[in-house]
């Protein structure tokens, strides 16, 4: 079968490219005041914008976005708002102890109802549905592993995973060779850019200034400095995420790990037929390059996984150009699930990078002596902890102690990424070992691949 060319490659996302015509505010063009300014106007910045203003609706606040709102990570995901725990819940659990990861896991699970109330209450149209989540396994290492998930399951039942037979796994989403599957509750698939830019437009109508077109090339104390002019406030915060490495003295703080999506052409009745999917769950697969999906509903399927991992000394790609191994690879991947879509179409092709770091758990900082704070980090689970972060962030800065900026993640510091050539040598060798066992394992081994724990291990997971 030959692999159509996808109609549209870049162009940020399919997701931006959706909303047509988005007015873009003014840039800032002199020096201004405010008391608090945020750098960045994705998710986490647009949310710490909204709870700061519902919070003390005095405020003056000024958000700074060097592209446009939703530019990067916020507008290219792949639309899951669910409750994972950026790093898992071991990591927390050694050093802030267990009861700590259940708070935390349960104020995950309340985000994303809260997610969605907010939508509902400021009349944003993200496309929810909240279907909850697939795991499938589609080989025997991956079947067995599901033993690991449902140990760790029994270990934190506040995530709510529930384990499927093969068959309950291909009722809800009938995935080739699915032998075995895992479902947990607390998640909506969702159009990302219609949040970010509905959550813009209601943090306007509160009065804060979101000025876009303005890089920002310098934070400090007091100053966030843009090309143009300077921003002078009492509170500084960075909400840049994989961006962050093009900040000063920020090159190693968190690696810029790209991702890259398809979503195909609408598919026809009769193959929505075969594959179920009435629930509208996000899916995954059990391999160790983990591929990501939904189903839109227009009749899509948006799939993303790792194309080209990380580029050398953390470059960026153009507006989401996507290179071809990366999309005949995806291409490939979502015919492989779903054979019954033969030929069906690639709409577009995209790519945008997560913020990760070091020991690849997100974090919340506030220095009350300082007035600079920062959250980020999430490596692919930020579309729910963005609103859990602004929220923290929001209470530290009007210097409220709540039960949610006293969470495992508050404060939390890593230490830096390797320089270069090491990481990205690092990189490529991890991913490559993933790959490596996922061939391994769809070929006959029965067992997790051994160059896969040792991948693990590498990369600090």
């Amino acid at each position: 079968m030959t692999l159509s060319v996808p109609a549209k490659n870049g162009d940020i996302s399919f997701w931006m490219a959706d909303l047509g015509h988005v007015p873009v505010s003014e840039p800032l063009v002199t020096d201004a005041e405010a008391d608090v300014v945020i750098v960045g106007a994705g998710y986490t910045g647009l949310w710490t914008a909204y709870y700061l203003a519902e919070r003390d609706p005095s405020l003056s606040i000024v958000v700074l976005e060097q592209h446009r709102v939703g530019y990067g990570a916020s507008g290219r995901n792949g639309g899951w708002l669910t409750n994972s725990i950026t790093g898992g819940h071991d990591g927390y659990a050694a050093k802030h102890g267990a009861e700590a990861v259940r708070v935390f896991q349960n104020e995950l699970n309340a985000t994303v109802d809260e997610v969605l109330a907010v939508c509902a209450r400021e009349g944003i149209d993200a496309e929810a549905t909240k279907g909850g989540s697939l795991l499938v396994a589609r080989n025997e290492a991956q079947r067995r592993r599901i033993a690991k998930y449902v140990a760790h399951a029994e270990k934190w039942p506040e995530e709510g995973v529930i384990e499927l037979s093969a068959a309950e796994s291909r009722a809800r989403v009938n995935v080739a060779d699915t032998r075995g599957g895992l479902w947990q509750p607390h998640c909506a698939r969702i159009h990302p850019a219609k949040l970010a830019v509905g959550l813009a437009d209601a943090v306007r109508r509160r009065g804060v200034r979101i000025y876009e077109n303005t890089r920002v090339t310098d934070i400090e104390q007091g100053v966030a400095r843009t090309e143009h002019g300077l921003v002078r406030a009492q509170h500084v915060l960075r909400a840049t995420e994989g961006f962050t490495t093009r900040l000063p003295g920020k090159k190693r703080e968190w690696l810029p790990l790209n991702s890259s999506m398809i979503i195909t052409e609408p598919l026809t009745d009769d193959m929505w037929a075969e594959i179920g999917w009435q629930g509208f769950e996000t899916l995954e697969d059990l391999s160790h390059v983990y591929a990501y999906a939904q189903r839109t509903p227009d009749g899509r399927i948006a799939i993303g996984g790792r194309g080209t991992p990380y580029h050398w000394a953390s470059r960026f790609d153009t507006d989401g150009l996507t290179d071809e191994s990366t999309w005949s690879s995806l291409s490939a991947l979502v015919r492989d699930w779903f054979p019954v879509i033969g030929d069906a179409g690639i709409a577009h092709t995209w790519s945008g990078v997560l913020g990760v770091p070091r020991n690849w758990r997100a974090t919340v900082q506030y220095d009350t002596a300082t007035g600079l704070g920062a959250a980020g980090g999430y490596v692919g689970t930020g579309v729910t902890a963005t609103n859990l972060a602004g929220r923290t962030l929001a209470d530290l800065v009007t210097g409220s102690d709540t039960p949610i900026t006293r969470l495992p993640w508050v404060g939390q510091r890593t230490r830096k990424w390797e320089p270069e050539p090491l990481r990205w040598v690092a990189t490529q060798v991890i991913y490559g070992a993933y790959r490596y066992a996922d061939r391994s394992e769809f070929r006959g081994l029965t067992r997790t691949s051994p160059v896969a724990r040792i991948a693990d291990i590498i990369s600090g997971r």
